[in-house]
């Protein structure tokens, strides 16, 4: 199997093909350039100038604008004009859909233009339609016929373009021969690829953007693959979630998939898409960017090895594990929470992890995000727990209550071999994986009670914990894993960052049972700082087992409420993306396990929301459209109401369940 970068054991940037964007270079061991897209109509210059301006005193190296029709295409003259007029040059980018002549007139103004192969030339209609191999090729050569006029544009002017597949918008063509798949999206691509290439056109990004962490990680990784078989060189890439949403989620499903990619050396340029102001995804773009900012470049060409593995990176497959009490084989993953830094531990802690007591009634409320395990460290509880709560506590503390059924021991490392009592049904032992040894491996091959807390204090973390547990698979050696992870950044975006990261990028894989995130909460500073708003958390706990949650439901090993895929908004926006956003949220966050998709415009519509069971469109200003899957269901509504109708269509589907 052929590998999708320089090397999974340690940091190193791919080596990928030099691209200039006006004045800024992009690939080939340049930074890891951060960009966002404005949200203002593109027609009213001065706006758009000014929300540019915000976004690159934030930090922006390129900015997107969109350009749905001519007239949006020839206003980027003044806009361009506008911001040199004030002092500020950074490249802008043209984003096109529907439009080819809207992209050749945009791509004789600015710096760069993003085309979606998708919707280019091809449309989607959601039609599925058999080609034969003959008709195949004829829709291709009309692809080329007409892409190459815009090919020759941005080479007449050193034009650079963004080849932008989206896994919502791949073609009815692309669906019917592909389907629905990673693969699909490459190949999109690829078309578009290889008709520059034989004009001899090379100043190409392309993208692999889907709503799915795990689908847009295994594109990127495909797309690799077979730019590295097919024409032995990787043109640079631009890393993005789509329609990730806002706050919290949507940095985590954003540092899943981005920063899953950027471990492994992947990646020239990125964008978090968050239903926020543009320049408020700056920030966000600069803590995931940073964590690599320090590490070195590999100065060799892409030479992509040949080697065995044992699990698929180019597909899902979750690694086998034997069951040990709750975890493993087959169950979804749990969650650790973490009270090793708390004085005690009381009723009212719990609520924060999950569960709630009522005394009159005697009895606890267990909520959907409810952590399985709780690590108390050297404390014992001294109150009744619900019964689905057990407790890890060290070794010694266990055996003062051993004969508690709840407790199960924590061993750290090679304290597993010297002790002579254990339980005789969960061990849970600790280990740095760059400390591990023989003699400890082997012990716990040999004991079918182990679960293993695996984690790395190495600068490559996520590296060096994969390669340990590639080795546990070569070996044949199937105990639970829960992955832990501790962080001792600063701030509440940088923890997420770095949780999500290191984590999702093990889950993606298929590696891992469980999730324990440890954290200090005295080093968290929870206020603005430099002008920058960061989020802010009143309780630590639910924090940590809030994160813990939302990265199982992000990488979909383990749904606990209502998934949002929320587009980040932009110029083509019909209404009040933010507000309305958090209406819906308000109404339908007790809906465990539905995906409600949330879109400015018919753009980003019916495509995006391709992987969500509801959806709620702008098709017109103040109108909203209704789609229960792909199908459209009501048309038109008047915004005013919309929010109700949705609450509607959701009774009407069966799915609708009254909040308690």
């Amino acid at each position: 199997m052929q590998l999708y970068c320089e090397s999974l054991t340690e940091y190193k940037r791919l080596t990928t093909r030099e691209v200039k964007i006006g004045n800024l270079l992009l690939g080939n061991g340049h930074p890891i350039r951060v960009q966002t897209m404005t949200t203002t109509d593109t027609m009213d210059t001065i706006a758009t100038v000014e929300q540019t301006i915000r976004c690159i005193e934030a930090g922006a190296e390129l900015v997107r604008i969109t350009a749905p029709s001519k007239k949006e295409a020839e206003n980027l003259q003044h806009i361009k004009d506008e911001l040199h007029r004030r002092g500020y040059f950074v490249p802008l980018v043209a984003d096109i859909h529907f439009t080819p002549n809207a992209a050749e007139i945009a791509a004789r103004i600015v710096e760069k233009v993003r085309v979606n192969p998708g919707n280019y030339v091809d449309k989607k209609k959601f039609e599925q339609i058999e080609y034969t191999d003959a008709e195949y090729v004829e829709e291709i050569e009309r692809i080329r016929e007409r892409f190459t006029p815009l090919v020759m544009i941005c080479k007449e002017h050193g034009t650079a373009m963004r080849i932008g597949t989206n896994h919502g918008s791949l073609s009815d063509r692309i669906m019917s021969r592909y389907g629905d798949t990673a693969i699909g999206m490459v190949e999109s691509a690829m078309e578009f690829l290889r008709i520059a290439r034989a004009a001899d056109y090379h100043n190409i990004i392309l993208s692999m953007k889907s709503s799915n962490p795990l689908v847009m990680v295994q594109a990127y990784r495909l797309l690799i693959n077979h730019m590295m078989e097919e024409f032995g060189e990787c043109y640079p890439l631009h890393l993005g979630v789509t329609e990730a949403g806002d706050g919290e989620d949507g940095r985590i499903k954003s540092a899943i998939g981005i920063g899953t990619l950027l471990e492994d050396g992947i990646g020239d340029t990125i964008r978090v898409s968050l239903t926020e102001d543009p320049e408020f995804e700056i920030p966000v773009c600069k803590d995931l960017v940073k964590r690599y900012s320090a590490t070195s470049v590999s100065d060799s060409k892409a030479s992509l090895k040949n080697i065995k593995l044992p699990y698929a990176p180019f597909e899902y497959k979750r690694r086998p594990s034997a069951s040990v009490y709750n975890i493993g084989a087959k169950q979804v993953p749990v969650v650790i929470a973490d009270f090793m830094s708390a004085e005690s531990i009381d009723y009212a802690d719990l609520p924060a992890i999950g569960y709630t007591y009522n005394p009159s009634t005697d009895k606890w409320a267990i909520g959907d995000a409810a952590a399985d395990y709780i690590y108390t460290g050297n404390k014992k509880i001294d109150f009744a727990l619900p019964g689905t709560l057990k407790i890890i506590c060290n070794h010694l503390t266990w055996l003062t209550a051993f004969d508690d059924p709840k407790y199960f021991p924590l061993f750290q490392g090679d304290e597993f071999l010297r002790v002579t009592k254990k339980s005789a049904s969960m061990n849970f032992v600790a280990i740095d994986v760059t400390k591990s040894n023989d003699q400890l491996i082997q012990k716990i091959k040999e004991d079918t009670t182990v679960v293993l807390c695996i984690y790395s204090t190495a600068a490559n973390a996520m590296q060096s914990v994969r390669t340990f547990i590639v080795r546990l698979m070569e070996d044949e050696i199937n105990c639970p894993i829960i992955l832990s992870v501790e962080s001792d950044d600063s701030f509440i975006d940088e923890q997420l960052i770095h949780f999500s990261t290191e984590s999702g990028a093990l889950f993606l894989d298929g590696m891992g049972d469980g999730i324990w995130l440890m954290n200090d909460p005295s080093k968290l500073i929870n206020q603005k700082v430099s002008g920058r708003t960061y989020l802010q958390t009143k309780n630590n706990h639910q924090f940590i087992n809030n994160t813990s949650f939302s990265i199982l439901q992000a990488v979909r090993t383990r749904i606990s409420k209502t998934e949002y895929i929320s587009c980040p908004s932009c110029g083509r926006t019909l209404f009040e993306l933010q507000e309305t956003t958090g209406k819906i949220r308000a109404v339908t966050n007790h809906l465990k396990g539905l995906k409600i998709a949330i879109m400015g415009c018919i753009v980003n519509g019916p495509g995006e929301m391709a992987d969500a069971d509801f959806g709620y469109v702008g098709s017109g200003v103040g109108k909203i459209t209704l789609y229960r899957g792909k199908e459209v269901v009501k048309r038109n509504i008047d915004s005013a109401i919309a929010v109700d109708e949705l609450i509607n269509l959701l009774k009407e589907s069966n799915v609708w369940i009254d909040a308690v």
